[in-house]
């Protein structure tokens, strides 16, 4: 460890020290900061059996329940009475449940009828087979009951409403966090309603509430911000509309503030503290490479390249990604980075996630430069044979191998490079920050290239890779086909068997891809092989093949050759065919249960097709109504712009299933939502870029609580902040 990084963590293990000291006096903020990690059972009120239900819901320490955030609030001022409810309206009420009725008509169909009266009227809610829905709506709850109101068998009715239970009927002694106000509604569960959370929420901040304020003083002034305790009381029991908004903003703003500030230390701490290896511009192979090719680099590659080689020519190391739509020549552009630094006398690592992809660059990069006229390269996965295995790495450690290709198997002990000058790994994502960070070390402080056929929204790649400068392929090589996308349901199958006989017919290949199915491979490759025997039924004369991640190695080695060498007509398979694949004759791909899928998997898998010059579909099946699929596949059959797609994909399933691709380390946003604050977050980031200008260590005083905040919303990941 350098000097610098000594001094800083020496600051911060005395930083450590003085908060324990802080158990023995009496500064209650410091205090509760440091309860901050204990367990859920430190609030009064939360027994062993509650904490148990909370645990549940994810809930374990202290910080769980003080940042748990309602997700919507009922102004009780703006209910209507149900007296004054008109039919066909979206409306929100508020009542007692006077009586629960469970019943069965004729046909076996179970009905619950859960009655409501407010003062002024009755409303019934309605479920059709959802019986459990009784356990929860207790006679003598108050309850607000959302949706569209209907009359019929002479009764004002809401059917699957959805509903809050405000008041639980045992209650007593609370009611005035639930009458009287603005009411915050609280994630919940079957087992723990709004209501006790909005007990226990209220307890744990009546009692560490009082928190240190993580944003420096002079930008609290600056934008009039409330404290943190203000913001942390009135965004859980606000006292009025326009102090939750305000609350609410100083809070979104802290967010991004922290994880902007996390970033911008890691960002200088590359540049400003790490001696990388400074290249030489192109002058050779890279230029002689390009020449030989027999196509012109788009003006989008033309342009990484230059950041690239203007990045590995700086003293520090390149951190930079490199993301463009499906087809862009990212592949190209990575090679192009790779023969630079072999003609800077260094060698180059190409890791992807799966062996069918290491194999599909290998093989590309291979063909683009024939008899290892610019480099020598090779090939190493688990499934690389003994012999090969210790022959490569005795090249690798000779520095006779100059560019090694491979999978997870390329940060093994035994892979010793003579001297690493780049690191590229694809698709970053599937990998976890340990193993990143593993490659890296098998150099000295090597340039760093990722990349990712997932094109990623601006407001997100600000946070997910704020750290890293980004380079955009957003121009697809000339002479590339169109392609259809359609959505499809059962009525339509004949017809897109008969678009599959007519393609074939033509000599071209078709891709089914099966339905994925969470977390378990082996059912995906059963449900694969049960699509292989039932095509083989409606195509009989047609070759057809099975690929799934199941299968050993030299199968599905068998089977892409095959299918490559249009020795087979059709290739059932798995999402091992996401990323990567390269079959310019494939024109149909088929996906089943496409709902099932994210929008930016589609839109790799709608990649795989198009890549020749001949029309190309990809047809999307799905049964499913919900609102959310609907979007989707709408969105899926409208736009073919990647980028597009991953800005309507933030949109419909926000920020939390997205951001957990990079795996890093980061921490969760609780509140932010990027689209919507965008502004905030680019004022948080110039905000916290200024500040490690100004004090790199947050070595001020004022300064001191956001550094805490930094190591504890990132975990105090010492790994995440000095390695890249």
């Amino acid at each position: 460890m350098r000097a610098k990084e000594k001094v800083f963590s020496t600051i911060y293990r005395l930083r450590l020290k003085k908060m324990s000291d802080a158990y023995g006096c009496d500064d209650v903020q410091e205090k509760n900061y440091l309860a901050l990690s204990r367990p859920v059972s430190v609030v009064k009120g939360i027994g062993d059996n509650f904490q148990r239900r909370l645990f549940s819901m994810g809930i374990e320490t202290l910080e769980d329940i003080i940042y748990h955030f309602p997700r919507r609030y009922l102004d009780r001022s703006n209910i209507i009475p149900i007296s004054q409810v008109r039919i066909g309206d979206e409306v929100t009420i508020v009542g007692k449940v006077r009586k629960v009725l469970e019943k069965r008509t004729s046909k076996n169909q179970h009905i619950l009828q859960v009655t409501l009266f407010d003062g002024t009227g009755y409303l019934y809610g309605i479920w059709f087979n959802q019986p459990f829905h009784a356990d929860r709506l207790k006679v003598g709850a108050e309850v607000a009951f959302s949706g569209k109101a209907q009359y019929r068998y002479n009764q004002l009715q809401i059917v699957n409403p959805a509903y809050d239970i405000i008041t639980d009927p045992e209650e007593v002694g609370t009611q005035t966090l639930h009458t009287g106000r603005i009411i915050p509604l609280h994630p919940a569960s079957q087992k723990v309603s709004a209501a006790m959370m909005r007990r226990i929420v209220s307890s744990a901040l009546a009692e560490y509430g009082d928190l240190p304020d993580p944003i420096p003083p002079q930008l609290v002034r600056r934008y009039r911000l409330p404290t943190h305790a203000e913001a942390l009381r009135e965004i859980h029991f606000p006292t009025g509309l326009s102090s939750l908004k305000r609350a609410r903003k100083r809070m979104i703003y802290e967010e991004l503030l922290i994880l902007q500030a996390g970033l911008a230390l890691r960002k200088r701490r590359i540049r400003q503290e790490t001696t990388g290896k400074p290249h030489q511009p192109p002058d050779g192979k890279v230029e002689s490479f390009i020449a030989s090719l027999p196509f012109r680099l788009t003006r989008a590659q033309e342009r990484a390249l230059r950041e690239i080689v203007d990045d590995m020519t700086r003293p520090y190391p390149m951190n930079r990604l490199l993301q463009g739509e499906v087809g862009s020549g990212k592949t190209l552009v990575a090679l192009l980075a790779l023969l630079l630094t072999v003609e800077n006398g260094f060698q180059g690592a190409f890791m992807a996630p799966t062996e069918v992809l290491a194999e599909q660059h290998y093989r590309n990069i291979s063909s683009m430069q024939p008899d290892g006229r610019f480099a020598e390269i090779a090939l190493l996965t688990s499934a690389t044979g003994e012999a090969q295995r210790r022959k490569i790495l005795e090249g690798v450690r000779k520095g006779e191998i100059d560019i090694l290709v491979g999978t997870h198997a390329l940060i093994q002990k035994e892979v010793k490079f003579r001297d690493l000058g780049l690191v590229v790994i694809d698709e970053q994502h599937r990998f976890g920050v340990r193993q990143r960070v593993s490659l890296k070390e098998k150099g000295i402080h090597p340039h760093y290239l990722i990349m990712t056929a997932t094109p990623i929204p601006r407001t997100l790649s600000l946070t997910l890779y704020g750290d890293l400068e980004v380079s955009i392929l957003d121009e697809l090589p000339a002479g590339r086909a169109i392609t259809t996308t359609m959505i499809c349901d059962s009525q339509h199958r004949e017809s897109a068997y008969e678009l599959v006989r007519r393609e074939v017919g033509k000599g071209r290949q078709v891709f089914v891809v099966c339905p994925l199915v969470e977390d378990s491979a082996k059912l995906e490759a059963k449900a694969a092989e049960t699509e292989l025997e039932s095509l083989r039924k409606i195509f009989p004369g047609m070759r057809i093949g099975l690929l799934h991640g199941q299968m050993k190695k030299a199968e599905r080695d068998q089977v892409m050759e095959a299918f490559r060498n249009r020795d087979m007509d059709i290739l059932v398979s798995t999402t091992v065919v996401e990323v990567g694949i390269d079959i310019p004759n494939a024109t149909v791909m088929i996906v089943e249960n496409a709902d099932r899928f994210g929008l930016s998997q589609l839109h790799q898998l709608r990649g795989r097709v198009g890549r020749g010059t001949e029309r190309s579909y990809c047809l999307l099946f799905t049964d499913s109504e919900t609102e959310e699929s609907r979007k989707r596949m709408e969105a899926m059959e409208k736009i073919k712009d990647g980028f597009k797609l991953a800005e309507v994909d933030l949109e419909i399933r926000g920020e939390g299933s997205l951001f957990s691709e990079r795996q890093s380390g980061m921490p969760d946003l609780r509140i932010s939502k990027l689209k919507r604050d965008y502004p905030l977050l680019i004022r948080a980031r110039e905000d916290a870029f200024r500040i490690i200008e100004e004090d790199p260590h947050l070595e001020k005083e004022e300064h001191e609580p956001l550094l805490r905040e930094i190591r504890r919303r990132f975990k105090g990941n010492l790994d995440w902040l000095f390695h890249t």
